[in-house]
Formats: structure tokens, sequence, C-alpha cells
């Protein structure tokens, strides 16, 4: 018969032992957990400019082929850092590493913030891709709008969510909804910023003129829609000043 000392005692050597080896695990499958991080945050760049056939194997290779620049810019719109890619690489800079949800909350407070953008070579043309991160209905939204060199004309698109609604807000992956936004315009003629307005109910409910601003929101997954929209405005807002100097 086991005392209770030495039941505690075996209990606690075996909590003891699990948790170092949870810890063990975590520490040797952190690179690799960082790596596909990496490896999709590249994808998705490469893919709203809509760079072929990219995967899960090639991507960093088509990554470095081809982002010529990547950037971080301030509130101010000024260019605080820039990497230039180097013998067919690119180089390890901090556009990269930028948390978007902790300099956007900087943002919020009303403090200074910096943020990534991608310069993109693709058949001689130049796109420009701009990381954004929101709120959809059950949890964060994210994903990268490409910009034609007139840096108002939207190339391509991707998104992404953590669990949004199978078969509703989650068709903001689909490409039935991404393809709305290719040849939609962020700025008016005047110039006046206009964003991407993700409507409800279809564009046809705006006015002719204003409908190259506008697609379609996803039947049924209205608040998601409504989040994507949000999030285009707010992060866009935020590269606004960049994207008028250099327009």
């Amino acid at each position: 018969m086991y005392t209770n000392g030495y039941i505690f005692r075996y209990a606690a050597i075996m909590v003891i032992i699990a948790a170092a080896l949870l810890s063990t695990a975590a520490m040797l499958l952190k690179p690799f957990q960082e790596r596909n991080v990496a490896i999709d945050k590249m994808g998705g760049i490469l893919a709203s400019a809509k760079i072929p056939d990219v995967n899960a194997t090639n991507a960093i290779k088509l990554f470095n082929e081809y982002v010529k620049e990547e950037i971080v810019v301030n509130q101010d719109g000024e260019v605080v850092e820039s990497y230039l890619a180097k013998d067919g690489k690119m180089q390890d800079g901090k556009a990269f590493s930028i948390d978007m949800k902790k300099e956007l909350y900087k943002k919020s407070k009303g403090e200074p913030f910096e943020l990534p953008m991608y310069v993109i070579d693709k058949d001689g043309k130049t796109i420009y891709i701009i990381p954004f991160r929101g709120v959809g209905l059950w949890g964060p939204i994210w994903g990268n709008l490409a910009l034609n060199d007139d840096l108002n004309t939207v190339v391509g698109v991707t998104f992404g969510h953590k669990g949004e609604t199978p078969g509703l807000g989650a068709e903001i992956i689909a490409d039935f909804f991404t393809k709305q936004f290719v040849g939609k315009k962020i700025f008016d003629d005047q110039g006046q910023f206009t964003s991407i307005l993700v409507v409800k109910g279809g564009i046809t409910k705006l006015p002719e003129d204003q409908r190259i601003h506008g697609v379609d929101a996803i039947s049924g997954g209205t608040i998601t829609s409504n989040g994507v929209g949000d999030m285009l405005k707010d992060v866009l807002e935020c590269y606004l000043p960049y994207l008028q100097k250099n327009r």
C-alpha cells in the first residue's frame, strides 16, 4: 500500500518530466513553426501580386526572385528603412518582422507607428504590396493588397482568417470574392481617398461612377464583410501619407 507522501512525490516527478518534455519539444519545433509562418506570409504577399504557382516548396525562392525591396514607412509617410534585394536574394530586414497588430494598436492610441510594404518586379512592372490586419466575426482577419505602380489600381488581394464561419464569412478567401478587387481603385478621379467598399446587397446599390471603388459583400457573411471593409479603410489610411506623396 503506497503512502500519501509516495503518491504526491510520484505525481510531482511525473509532472516535472512531462513539463520538461513539452518544453523541449516546443523549443525543437519552434524554428520549424517560425519557418512555416514565414513561408505562409511570403505566399500571401506573392499571391496578391498574381505570381503563379506559389506553394510551400517554392515560396522562399519566388519571394527572393520577385521582391526587389522591403520598405518600412511611418505615420508621416516617410521611408524609415529600405532593404534592396542583393545577388538575387532579399536581405533580412525590419519590414518582414514587423508585428502589424502591435503597430496598428499604437496607431489607435495616437502613438508613432511603422508599417511594412513590399515592392515586387513582375514582368518589368512595379507592384506595391500593402499588408493589413483587422477583426472579423469570430477573430482576426488579415491579408495583402497589391497596387499597380499608380498606387491606386488594385492588382490583386489575398485574405486569411482564424475562425470565420465556413460557407459564410470564411468565403473571404474564395476566388469569387477576391477576384472582384482586381481593377478597383482606392482614389477617385479627383484624387480623394475612397478605399474599397464592401457593399451589402451588391455594388449596384452604388452610383455607377462609384462602383469602381466597391465589391459585393458575401451573402450571409455581413459582419465579416464589414470587417474586411473596415480593415481596408483603417489600414490604407495608415499608408495614405506615403501613397499621396508618391503617386
